[in-house]
């Protein structure tokens, strides 16, 4: 049982049975690295998603291209303990960038009145004008910092996670897993209302303990030197995570590529896993085939093959040829927000529309979707990210034919309209037949956490209530 008094949130220590060794911080004050990975797989066709990426270091005095930090195991006596971290770049990237995106040579304008060509020129400069001109990293760089972050080397790479503990005791730990092209960015506003739920409409027997990981090769977390990380690798590493946080009892969330991790955490069922919830239905979006019997199931199938047909060309880019596109990501930063941006119709519309002078829908601002943008350009991972569709594609190739061991833990499912597609209930019943929770929120689309984060916050509330 735990002391009902915790630290201050900006001091909050690595779990709660241990606590970080006194050493120095992990300080990143540059970026170029290279990490990040991203991948939508489908899992109950085998397919798996693989993350990787790098540290970035700080560049030599009036260098404008950062180079390489050392590795936590080459600069920490023992990599594999709880080390803090926290994130300072210098003024002259953030400068360099706003001079780089100002630079840019601009396409003519698309031939249609949508966004079937692809991101609108429009929607392109405004997105480009504010951040050239209004938007400020440093404060999101302190809102950052002033989160408990840390860093631990598992399995050979560098995980960086955020770690909140609430102060309320009944509070069950809970990991959650972020998508592309999202980071845990599109998790930070979630952070209070699970934790502290009582000033957030909820009650204490809601409470949670906060467990936000880098994907290997996304954000902070180092790029693997070697193949290999797939989805279900990262799986194992958070379980053994947890198990270094002191936890023996828990549950996991994911959306997007996180889904596909959660989900391999559900087939592994580790020690102390208790249950799942996800948000996308990664075994439709994998192949595996589902009836369409009702007016709801068929709608479900005809959004996921206008998807596959016109709307997953990121998909196809990186999974075959994600060193081609990794150019431009990594050396136009309006390129690689555009190609960020091309993700679905729903969050597409929404995130141009409040740069385009409308009211964003919940908490897609500018300021936000470009924290996320600014992320991904500092730390250099948009080719990382590319490459790990690469990696999923060959898992599924290797994978073909196989079927995947069940889901055995209870699961949960949160099916939200603006989705690519909402999964009906009977479809998610076919992948997880453990299905204890399914509910259809009113509102919130593909980044569900990050639009609506106290609507999502309510759901894993009364999705994981029957497990505490």
């Amino acid at each position: 049982m735990r002391s009902s008094s915790t630290r201050p949130l900006s001091t909050e220590g690595p779990g709660p049975t241990s606590e970080a060794p006194h050493v120095p911080e992990v300080l990143i004050e540059a970026s170029r690295p290279t990490r990040r990975r991203l991948l939508h797989g489908g899992l109950a066709a085998g397919l798996a998603v693989a993350a990787t990426g790098v540290l970035a270091d700080a560049p030599a005095a009036g260098a404008t291209q950062p180079t390489k930090a050392p590795r936590l195991r080459d600069g920490l006596a023992n990599p594999t303990g709880i080390h803090p971290f926290r994130v300072s770049f210098p003024g002259e990237q953030l400068a360099a960038l706003r001079r780089h995106v100002a630079a840019t040579r601009w396409p003519s304008m698309e031939l249609v009145a949508d966004r079937s060509q692809g991101v609108q020129l429009a929607t392109a400069q405004a997105l480009a004008r504010f951040w050239a001109t209004r938007y400020d990293w440093r404060s999101f760089e302190a809102k950052l910092n002033a989160l408990p972050q840390f860093m631990t080397e598992i399995d050979g790479v560098d995980i960086h996670f955020i770690h909140v503990r609430s102060r309320h005791e009944s509070a069950l730990p809970l990991i959650m897993t972020h998508g592309w092209p999202g980071s845990i960015v599109e998790l930070l506003e979630t952070v209070e209302p699970l934790t502290d739920p009582t000033a957030h409409g909820g009650s204490a027997v809601d409470a949670f303990d906060l467990v936000l990981p880098s994907i290997p090769g996304y954000g902070f977390s180092s790029q693997p030197t070697e193949l290999g990380w797939e989805t279900s690798r990262t799986a194992r590493a958070w379980a053994e995570l947890m198990r270094r946080l002191g936890y023996t009892r828990y549950v996991a969330q994911g959306g997007d590529v996180g889904a596909v991790i959660t989900d391999n955490m559900g087939r592994q069922a580790p020690a102390g896993l208790l249950g799942i919830h996800m948000n996308l239905l990664v075994t439709a979006l994998g192949g595996a085939p589902m009836p369409t019997n009702t007016d709801e199931e068929r709608a479900a199938a005809a959004a996921l093959a206008a998807f596959n047909l016109t709307g997953n060309g990121y998909v196809k880019e990186q999974s075959t040829r994600p060193q081609t596109i990794g150019y431009a990501l990594l050396d136009s930063p309006v390129a690689l927000a555009a190609w960020m941006l091309d993700h679905d119709t729903d969050s597409y519309y929404k995130i141009s529309r409040a740069f385009l002078g409308g009211p964003p829908s919940g908490n897609l601002t500018r300021d936000h979707i470009l924290d996320n943008v600014t992320l991904y350009w500092l730390t250099g991972t948009g080719v990382s990210a590319a490459r790990s569709y690469w990696e999923s594609f060959q898992a599924a190739l290797r994978g073909a034919g196989q079927v995947p061991p069940p889901v055995t833990v209870p699961v949960a499912f949160s099916a939200f309209p603006g989705e690519i597609f909402q999964a009906p209930r009977s479809w998610v019943q076919i992948g997880y037949p453990t299905l204890m929770y399914y509910n259809k929120p009113d509102r919130g689309g593909h980044f569900a956490a990050w639009e609506e984060p106290r609507l999502f916050s309510e759901e894993l509330r009364a999705a994981f209530r029957s497990l505490r």
